[in-house]
């Protein structure tokens, strides 16, 4: 028998109220215990699938589930015992702790308004520990470093305990160290049966890290498997009208090198150039 997916996605579409359609049409399901990079141009709908997943946005048609049952009739509450963000950077940190910031994570437990209980004071204890953040506790976030920062944002959503984590560009602004520290986190995170998403446009850092990619072009599927697979010199063709050399390094990890932008409509044939 079939195991359930944790996330199953069904004909999603969304038009916003001004007639752009975001996502269409999109289906495809995600195992649990996978760490599945979502990749695509800026515009190609990623962000949206996001929102639509964790009830940010309410989609147009088609369905959204999370270990078998629709999210679409959940209050955010409930959603948020399910599925967790990470932001590309928290824009404002209103002067809270490090500890204040990731207790935020177990809000959705609450049993009342202002109150945590020890459990999930040891609980966040043990997560700063984890994350390697637990000399900071004290210190305001929006003292720390960038690397630093997402750290803790992922601390956050990883104490909210979820089925699935939604990572939004988790490396845009860091620089080589703090990336690859990023993605050794994530990739042991999903040791567990967590799933987690990252929407990212590095392409040779989600293939090396990844388990399976999405990749999405004008607010559709275009193809989702083994990045090994998958990430050709053709789709970054077709997906990014740019020529890439695709190949394995001596450790046998993916790498994409771009090499030309092919922009249509002016100066003719940039082969020509």
């Amino acid at each position: 028998m079939d195991e359930t997916p944790i996330l199953e996605i069904r004909n999603l579409n969304k038009i916003y109220e001004n007639g752009y359609h975001a996502n269409k049409d999109v289906s495809f399901s995600l195992p649990s215990g996978k760490l599945v990079g979502l990749i695509g141009p800026n515009g190609c709908g990623k962000t949206t699938m996001m929102r639509s997943i964790n009830k940010m946005h309410i989609p147009t048609s088609g369905d959204i589930l999370i270990d078998g049952e629709s999210v679409l009739p959940k209050t955010p509450t409930e959603v948020a015992k399910l599925v967790s963000n990470v932001p590309a950077e928290m824009t404002a940190s209103f002067g809270l702790t490090v500890f204040e910031t990731v207790m935020l994570g177990r809000y959705p437990y609450l049993q009342n308004m202002w109150w945590e209980t020890e459990e999930d004071e040891s609980l966040v204890e043990d997560v700063l520990k984890k994350f390697g953040v637990h000399h900071l506790q004290d210190r305001a976030l929006n003292m720390l470093s960038s690397g630093e920062q997402q750290r803790v944002l992922i601390a956050k959503a990883y104490v909210q305990q979820p089925r699935l984590m939604l990572v939004d560009e988790p490396t845009s602004h860091l620089d080589m160290k703090y990336k690859l520290d990023v993605m050794e986190y994530l990739r042991a995170m999903v040791k567990t049966d967590m799933t987690i998403l990252v929407a990212e446009h590095d392409i040779s850092l989600m293939a090396r890290y990844c388990d399976l990619c999405v990749i999405m072009k004008k607010g559709e599927l275009v193809a989702i498997g083994d990045p090994k697979k998958v990430i050709t010199p053709e789709l970054i063709q077709d997906v990014y009208d740019v020529s890439a050399t695709v190949g394995l390094d001596e450790e046998g990890d993916i790498y994409v090198l771009p090499k030309r932008y092919h922009k249509q409509g002016e100066l003719g044939d940039s082969e020509s150039l």
